[in-house]
């Protein structure tokens, strides 16, 4: 389980109604294909050796002999792997007969977990403790409420279900992940309908998501009776609210075979966050299994911008959220502050215009024109006819005053009297020019009864990349919530509705431009001073933001996700540099997130000073740099 990933599997064979030798001979096939694949662990639906639809037939001596003969064939046929592998079958016990669940490994069958709902052909189970004598397995022990964990990992907690058990409104799955379940088993017993599979991804998204843990289901194939009911042999995973894999069979011949990685790590730490879960339970029975660590080949979809849905479909709706907030934001801090004008400070660049039109857009729901939303440019050395272009038209466009402030002879001004040298390209050089632009749109705010509002955006403050008491201050910043990413969504988002031909060309051009502060001397009218050749990309940066902070994973397993997110597109090395890169300036940057203004978060992560995500402003890097060492 490096890294926290397990392989797993839901499988649904297609067998034949109470031919257990058959049955069995299928899910041992099926046990075969999931060990060569690698998994760990493997699903079958709710009484796989005889069929769910074999009716009174459960009860018959012969059928109960014949499940019982198929589990010892599937028990002896997985010796030699330690896969944990869970199937059902009818178990008599004295006169009573219950559907279980038997789980097995590596040639030995580690205990019954029976159902725990009752009905026309089988006893429901109480929580009590019971043990099992088998005629060639021993003493097993047999209890609903059964966490099987992994020898020496108890973060890998498992828990099985019954579909009854699911469908009843005492279902325990809740309590199964309280008590330490991270990986929920499902074996379901429902037929196909016309809405069956929509309900079940409706149902795993949720119970995933509410109890913070993987669901596995696998439900009963073709193989079943049609006398009343045809089924589908849905199998299907999920984890945390996202549906990883599914399977459903499209013929009477063929197995459906979901196989996919559930990272437990990525679960363990989200029920961290809560303290709801590890809670003891004294009625729950605890079964260990031999399980060797191994380095699990990925081969689930990793998403290259995760602060974004990754259907384009859901993209538009998710930028028209963003943009609400932002101008909810904006709204509510002026008519607080009675203020009637917004001042932006416009660049050319992405943030600056995303931040021009979240204020038109707030001034024109405040009832307020256009032209109250003051657009300065302030070109100076670094900047090029391009960017100061772009600018000036989405500005007009959306009617906002413009205002060309060249700050040039001012900072020369400056520099004279703090006595630097006008060809002195340090970061002084930098800085001054960001500082004298903070400086004119706070007091033009002033004169017009406005707010200066910011433009900087959450990656820039992660990276620091920013002038500490230059554009990294405003008066309210709407971008502080929205990744680099989710930046430049919004504002294609915009540029793709809009009629405005002028205005469409100019905002795909802003998004065609490099990313660049615009403070070193440019020649030619060429843009040379770019940012992610500081920083690296953006994308990149943001997928390391998603991964390190929000899901708490080390830099040495978000370097493996970056390989198995963008392939070719970075090598090694690069991902390894940037990487470092940005665990260096997370940390020593954190003195400007410390004292951040106020700005409107589109997400359930932020680095507000107030409620986001905090350390220390003197804290060290050096166990995330030596975790690096590992690759």
């Amino acid at each position: 389980m490096k890294d926290g990933f397990i392989k797993v599997a839901a499988a649904s064979p297609v067998i034949k109604v109470a031919d257990c030798e058959y049955n069995a001979e299928r899910v041992i096939d099926c046990i075969r294909e999931a060990d060569e694949k690698g998994v760990k662990l493997l699903v079958f639906p709710e009484l796989t050796l005889t069929g769910v639809s074999c009716r009174d037939l459960f009860r018959h001596r012969v059928i109960l002999d014949g499940a019982e003969k198929a589990l010892t064939k599937v028990v002896k046929a997985t010796e030699g792997s330690d896969m944990l592998v869970f199937v059902g079958l009818p178990m008599a016990v004295g006169t009573a007969v219950n559907s279980a669940a038997a789980a097995v490994s590596n040639g030995k069958l580690l205990g019954f977990v029976p159902r725990r709902c009752a009905d026309d052909h089988f006893i429901g189970a109480d929580r009590e403790f019971h043990e099992i004598d088998t005629d060639d397995f021993g003493t097993v022990p047999c209890c609903a409420d059964t966490l099987f964990f992994c020898q020496g990992n108890t973060e890998l907690g498992i828990a099985v279900e019954h579909g009854p058990d699911a469908a009843s409104i005492w279902s325990r799955v809740s309590d199964h992940a309280r008590a330490g379940a991270t990986l929920l088993v499902k074996m379901e017993d429902f037929p196909a309908t016309v809405s069956s599979t929509r309900e079940a991804e409706l149902n795993l998204r949720y119970e995933s998501r509410h109890n913070l843990a993987a669901v596995i289901l696998a439900a009963p194939g073709k193989g079943e009776s049609s006398t009343d009911h045809v089924y589908s042999g849905l199998c299907l995973v999920a984890e945390n609210g996202t549906i990883l894999t599914e399977d459903e069979q499209n013929s009477a011949a063929r197995t459906s075979l979901a196989v996919t990685e559930i990272d437990v790590q990525a679960l363990v730490n989200l029920r961290r966050e809560t303290g709801c879960f590890d809670l003891v339970d004294e009625d729950y029975c605890s079964v260990a299994w031999d399980c060797e660590p191994v380095d699990t080949a990925l081969t689930r979809h990793y998403n290259k911008h995760p602060h974004l849905p990754e259907n384009p479909a859901d993209l538009p709706a998710y930028c028209e959220r963003m943009i609400d907030l932002q101008v909810s934001g904006l709204v509510k801090r002026m008519e607080y502050a009675h203020l009637d004008h917004c001042v932006v400070g416009i660049s050319g660049g992405v943030d600056s215009t995303l931040a021009v039109m979240i204020s038109a857009l707030a001034v024109k729901r405040m009832g307020l024109p256009a032209t109250n939303v003051v657009a300065i440019t302030m070109p100076c050395f670094g900047t090029s006819s391009r960017t100061k272009s772009n600018a000036v038209v989405v500005a007009e466009q959306w009617g906002c005053e413009v205002r060309v402030i060249d700050i040039g002879k001012s900072v020369y001004q400056h520099f004279d009297d703090i006595g630097h040298a006008h060809d002195d390209y340090s970061i002084a050089f930098e800085n001054a020019q960001a500082r004298e632009r903070t400086q004119i749109l706070m007091d033009v705010a002033n004169k017009v009864n406005g707010l200066d509002v910011g433009t900087e955006d959450l990656s820039e403050y992660i990276d620091g990349w920013c002038t500490y008491n230059g554009d990294h201050t405003s008066m309210y910043d709407v971008n502080l919530g929205l990744t680099k990413t989710q930046v430049r969504a919004a504002v294609a988002h915009i540029a793709a509705k809009t009629e405005d031909k002028v205005l469409k060309a100019a905002l795909y051009d802003v998004l065609d431009c490099p990313v660049t502060p615009e403070l070193l001397p440019i020649h030619d009218d060429l843009i040379e001073q770019k940012s992610e050749d500081a920083v690296g990309s953006y994308a990149l940066q943001d997928f390391f933001t998603y991964h390190i902070l929000q899901d708490g994973f080390a830099p040495s397993k978000v370097f493996r996700l970056a390989k198995a997110a963008y392939g070719d597109e970075f090598t090694d090395e690069e991902l390894k540099r940037w990487l470092q890169s940005w665990c260096r300036r997370l940390f020593s940057q954190q003195f400007k997130r410390s004292c951040l203004m106020d700005g409107p978060a589109v997400m359930n992560f932020s680095v507000s000073p107030r409620d986001g995500w905090l350390i220390p402003s003197d804290a060290e890097a050096a166990l995330f740099l030596k975790d690096l060492e590992k690759i």
